[in-house]
């Protein structure tokens, strides 16, 4: 009986605690995700993520002390172009990932440790609605800012490293597809934003130990935004989250482990010279009634050129 009881259970925990290594996307707070560029404009990010804090379950499974702490060093290339006359903007990213994730089932405890490349995130956005796409020479002599509507699709493909032998995976060996909208409205030197978004994902069919099914119910959130620019290219943001959503069943099993919470984190970025700049962020739960309820700092550097105008 204890061998069955231990292999459900810790299925059950995978339906939550595969979120971990790549760091839970339900979780992320992007403010200024539809800000204006000029078209032709590229930029390279290199992002380091750390997140650590508590797995939390549903009471009836007997499951504790479950906890991680998890990197992420992530490269980025992205590009703004025009898409008709509208702006818009693709960029690519890659995650390695590592850390180490333990818990206790009864009086059993186990930890294990994981390194290696984590899922890939594309993502295309445009601006639908104000801010149409501008050379650099028509983007300086803007007088006034556009209240944006923007939409974009963010798609996980998964080519991080995974082994259908081993119960927590770096890659998560399905597809993940999150369409959104969002607004953004300037009022002098403050920015109002609002995100609306989903995260749709496919079967893993090869879930530990091989021969087992794992579906998930998609995720649904809002973010928010409030931030102030200090001066050209420097800003601080206050940002607020709320994602529900996302039971998971094994085989034909019922869908448990049901998410539904709320962060809140601060956002900072700085200038570095004209085409380097630096951003810091901090985020972490502020309701978390299933799921992992992390605290989450990032730092990233960002350098860009824009194409020179042709003759």
């Amino acid at each position: 009986m204890i061998r069955p009881l231990v292999r459900r259970v810790w299925l059950a925990a995978l339906a939550v605690a595969c979120l971990p290594v790549p760091c839970a996307q339900a979780q992320d707070l992007e403010p200024r995700a539809y800000s204006s560029s000029p078209i032709g404009t590229t930029f390279l990010v290199a992002g380091l993520v750390r997140s650590s804090g508590d797995v939390i379950f549903d009471p009836s499974i007997p499951l504790t002390d479950v906890n991680a702490e998890l990197y992420a060093f992530t490269v980025g290339l992205g590009r703004t172009f025009a898409l008709a006359d509208r702006l818009g903007q693709l960029s690519v990213a890659v995650p390695y990932s590592w850390g180490e994730v333990e818990g206790s089932v009864g009086e059993r405890t186990g930890r294990v440790t994981r390194s290696g490349a984590a899922d890939m995130r594309v993502r295309l956005s445009v601006n639908i609605w104000g801010a149409p796409a501008m050379t650099p020479r028509e983007f300086a002599r803007r007088k006034r800012r556009d209240t944006v509507v923007g939409a974009s699709l963010t798609v996980s493909a998964p080519i991080g490293e995974y082994d259908q032998t081993k119960l927590i995976n770096l890659g998560t060996n399905r597809w993940a597809f999150k369409p959104e909208v969002g607004v953004s409205h300037p009022a002098g030197r403050w920015d109002l934003e609002a995100y609306a978004g989903a995260w749709f994902f496919t079967e893993n069919p090869t879930f530990f130990p091989g021969q087992v099914r794992r579906s998930q119910n998609f995720i649904g959130g809002v973010q928010g935004h409030v931030s102030y620019t200090l001066r050209p290219r420097a800003w601080v943001a206050g940002d607020l989250t709320w994602y529900g959503g996302g039971a998971t069943a094994i085989d034909d099993g019922p869908a448990t482990g049901r998410q539904n919470n709320t962060r809140y984190g601060v956002t900072f970025a700085w200038p570095l010279g004209q085409r380097q700049s630096i951003k810091a962020s901090y985020a972490a739960g502020a309701i978390v009634r299933s799921g992992a309820d992390f605290r989450t700092f990032a730092v990233a550097w960002q350098v860009f050129w824009i194409d020179r105008p042709r003759p």
